[in-house]
């Protein structure tokens, strides 16, 4: 997944924190810190909408350590920074499930304590031995959601149920619905309505889903993941294939966007903590994993940014109209068809090529 969710990107969340892009050069900074630059500081890099000024200054007030935050938009741009040593500073990293995986492969991790964490009780059964980290050895899961479709109810007064209407209604939807700019989650979703995996390894069974998209393609507005909110919100486009966290915040903005998960199955996605190797600050990292395992502030981390917490205590403590919305806390009934995009190595090449001759045709 070269693409990944960028909700919340107008947030100016960190805007008294000092980040990369005002000048601070954190590798070149902090590479020759002190231990007690290192006790009293924590460096994370994180996704834009994963933390705000309220979160800063709570971890601040409870640890006396003041964090810096630096972001990044994309799992393979946070990966390169790493892997050219540009990251030697972070203590806490947010990858996404399939990335953790990849981070474990490349000897990138360090296995976490439990012993010094307080509160992994507090999370769902399903986040305890997720397949992307057997017994969560490597991560702690921060949020999920999943992958689906936000239509005008309005304009389109048949809701869509499977993936299957984008075909069904072409001609009504022709250049005006996105799908996502991400080859796994695209295919993955043809996929499931052909009946096979999300995580395929049949190449037939990808020329097939490559076949069915190619009918679809001239009816394509774009392949998306971000821009089209604001169509979206501004009535250009009818559907948008879109990850659920976003249709939250768009829905809030016009009520009459909907969000669906397809029945035939759709992807489900964790975002996780981790600590690097690397990391200079390790007594600062639990602390750092100890607070948001804290049910009050995940609570609050849910409430704030529109997102579905991982933690069953700190769901308890949501107000009844958060746990009764479906867009963030699906049934069980709709989750039961949704897989984990899983890295599939060398196979993922024949991804890519038919991708490629879809998206340049």
């Amino acid at each position: 997944m070269t693409h990944r969710r960028q909700f919340l990107k107008g947030m100016a969340a960190l805007s008294s924190f000092s980040l990369a892009g005002c000048g601070w050069r954190l590798a070149e900074v902090r590479a020759n810190s002190t231990t007690s630059e290192q006790r009293d500081q924590l460096y994370i890099y994180t996704w834009t909408q994963y933390t705000d000024r309220q979160l800063l200054q709570t971890f601040s007030a409870q640890t006396g350590m003041k964090v810096l935050a630096d972001l990044y938009d994309s799992n393979d741009v946070m990966l390169a920074k790493l892997q050219a040593g540009g990251g030697s500073s972070y203590s806490i990293i947010y990858p996404s499930d399939y990335m953790v995986k990849k981070m474990v492969d490349k000897d990138l991790l360090t296995e976490i304590d439990h012993d010094r964490l307080i509160g992994l009780e507090n999370l769902f059964p399903r986040f305890v031995n997720p397949s992307y980290d057997p017994n969560n050895r490597y991560s702690i899961p921060f949020n999920w959601g999943t992958t689906g479709l936000l239509y005008n109810s309005e304009k389109l007064q048949d809701a869509p149920e499977d993936w299957e209407y984008l075909w069904r209604n072409q001609d009504k939807l022709n250049k005006r619905m996105t799908l996502l700019n991400d080859v796994r989650e695209v295919m993955g979703a043809t996929l499931r309505m052909l009946g096979y995996s999300y995580n395929s390894q049949n190449e037939q069974e990808i020329q097939q889903a490559y076949d069915k998209l190619k009918v679809l393609k001239s009816a394509i507005a774009a392949f998306d993941t971000d821009a089209w909110q604001n169509q979206i919100l501004a009535g250009d486009l009818l559907l948008a294939m879109c990850y659920s966290a976003d249709a939250v915040r768009i829905s809030k903005e016009n009520p009459k966007l909907k969000y669906v998960i397809p029945r035939s199955g759709s992807s489900l996605w964790t975002d996780t903590i981790v600590v690097p190797k690397t990391a200079p600050n390790l007594a600062g990292a639990y602390a750092w994993i100890n607070m948001i395992l804290q049910p009050e502030v995940a609570a609050q981390i849910s409430q704030r940014l529109n997102v579905s917490t991982p933690n069953s205590a700190g769901f308890e403590q949501l107000p009844k109209r958060i746990q009764n919305n479906t867009n963030l806390f699906p049934s069980e009934e709709l989750l039961k068809n949704c897989e984990r995009i899983t890295p599939l190595g060398k196979f993922e090449e024949i991804y890519e090529r038919y991708w490629t001759q879809l998206t340049s045709s």
